[in-house]
Formats: C-alpha cells, sequence, structure tokens
C-alpha cells in the first residue's frame, strides 16, 4: 500500500468525526440562519439586528475589555515569576493563580454571584471593616460582574502560557539590561514582554473565543438587557423556538472570534515571513 494512501486511511476517523460533528453542523445552521419560511432572505439577520444590536455591541465591548484586562494581568504575574526577586512571593504566587483554571465556568457564576450582590459577601466586609455603609451597598451583578468573572477565570490560562514563555527567554538579555541600570519595569516592557507577544496574541484569542461562548456567567450574573449573544441564542431557542434567528446569532458570533483569528493568523504569517 503505497505510504500517502496509509497516510490517509490513518487519518480519515479524525477527519470523519470533524466533518460529522463540527464542519456539517456549522454548514447547517448557516444555512439556516438564510432559511425563512421555506425560502432564502435576509430576514433573520434583518430582525436579529432590530432586536439585538445593543447586545452585540454589548457582546464585542465586554469581551474585548475582559480580553485587555487579561492580558495586563497576565504580563504582571508573569512578570513578577520571572524577575521577582523574593522566593517566598513567587512561591506563593506560582501556587495560588493556577487555581481558577479548574473551577467550570457555571460555578464561577455562582461564586461571584454571591460574592458581588449587594448584600454579598464583598459589601458586608466592607461594611464590618467600617468603609461601608448598608445605603451605600451597590450590587455589582451587571457587566462589570461578566468582566470580574471572565477575568479571574481566564487569567490564570493565559499567564500559565505567558510565564512558561517568559521562563524559556536566554536570561542574557535581561541580565545586560538589568547590568545596564533598567528598572524591573522597563525590563517587562521592552525586554521580556516583546519577546513573549506572539504567545501571550494566541493565549488572548482563545481566551477571547472562549469567553464568546460562555453562557453560564452571563444568565447567572446579568439578567437584564443588554446581555450577551450567547443568552439570547439560548433565549429565542427555549422560548420562542426561533431557529432561525438563534442561528443568524451565532453566526454573527462566529464572525466576531472569526475576525481575531484571522488578526492572529496574519501577525503568525508575518513573523514567518
Amino acid at each position: 500500500m503505497p505510504k500517502r494512501l496509509l497516510g490517509l486511511l490513518l487519518v480519515l476517523p479524525a477527519l470523519a468525526v470533524i466533518a460529522f460533528l463540527f464542519i456539517l453542523p456549522l454548514i447547517m445552521s448557516a444555512v439556516g440562519a438564510f432559511q425563512v419560511e421555506g425560502a432564502f432572505g435576509w430576514g433573520n439577520f434583518t430582525k436579529t439586528f432590530d432586536l439585538y444590536t445593543k447586545d452585540i455591541i454589548f457582546t464585542v465591548v465586554i469581551v474585548s475589555l475582559s480580553t485587555v484586562l487579561i492580558g495586563i494581568a497576565s504580563i504582571a504575574i508573569g512578570g513578577y515569576l520571572t524577575l521577582g526577586e523574593h522566593p517566598v512571593a513567587v512561591a506563593i504566587l506560582r501556587w495560588l493563580y493556577r487555581w481558577p483554571m479548574f473551577i467550570p465556568f457555571i460555578v464561577v457564576g455562582q461564586i461571584l454571584r454571591t460574592f458581588l450582590s449587594k448584600n454579598g459577601m464583598m459589601n458586608n466586609t466592607f461594611i464590618n471593616l467600617g468603609l461601608l455603609t448598608p445605603l451605600d451597598a451597590v450590587s455589582f451583578l451587571d457587566w462589570r460582574g461578566i468582566v470580574i468573572a471572565f477575568v479571574w477565570k481566564q487569567t490564570p490560562f493565559v499567564a500559565l502560557l505567558v510565564a512558561g514563555a517568559m521562563a524559556s527567554i536566554n536570561r542574557d538579555t535581561i541580565e545586560a539590561a538589568r547590568n545596564l541600570g533598567a528598572s524591573r519595569l522597563r525590563l517587562l516592557l521592552e525586554i521580556v514582554v516583546p519577546q513573549v507577544a506572539m504567545t501571550l496574541t494566541v493565549g488572548l484569542i482563545l481566551s477571547f473565543v472562549t469567553m464568546m461562548s460562555v453562557l453560564s456567567v452571563p444568565l447567572m450574573i446579568n439578567a437584564q438587557s443588554p446581555t450577551m449573544l450567547t443568552a439570547d441564542i439560548a433565549f429565542r431557542v427555549n422560548s420562542y423556538g426561533d431557529y432561525g434567528v438563534a442561528n443568524a446569532l451565532g453566526l454573527i458570533s462566529l464572525a466576531l472570534a472569526a475576525s481575531v483569528a484571522w488578526i492572529y493568523l496574519r501577525a503568525s504569517l508575518k513573523e514567518r515571513a
């Protein structure tokens, strides 16, 4: 048997799984987004933009803001693990920062709903410390709660990638800059971060796509309007059985995720060239 045919037979089961469980449902969903009462048209998209334009903008803003904050926090964690001079603090941080990775999003939503509500643990702690009065307590169960949930959950994943990339950097460049009097902040921003920029980009893109697909957090933390597209998709299916608009919302979400992936692919090809 030719080696090329043998190789094709070996990967055929994996290709079949991808084709029937991923590509085919995606095609059917895309086709369903353009089906309106047995014909093809733009009716589902017109209805989607009439009803959910604010939610689309809300989703983009929330996920983009969370991505930026995740990047800043990941650089800070990875930078201290790489440049930190206090071994005990480095060891404690290395042990602590990974724990949110092992907590499901639905548990994150429940934890932060209990923590961020008006009568939650955060406000009660501030009240008991005398830093806040009961009348001044406010609920964070809105867009701020979603951002906090996303940043808290996804930062350890990106920080793990970034810290590993920083650990593999040639220390000679760091020591040379340090000998010339560079501060730790300047070392981090001008020496370390540029060398791990691609790893950081990959982690942030994966986090962006993950946050675009989360349903439990917006449902549990921010039930009011505007909300995220995943909650709108679930609402259209469960309340109205409107798969056309749900497919249109899904296609818009896919386009948003694909635009970020395109940025990464372009940067990757440019770096290789």
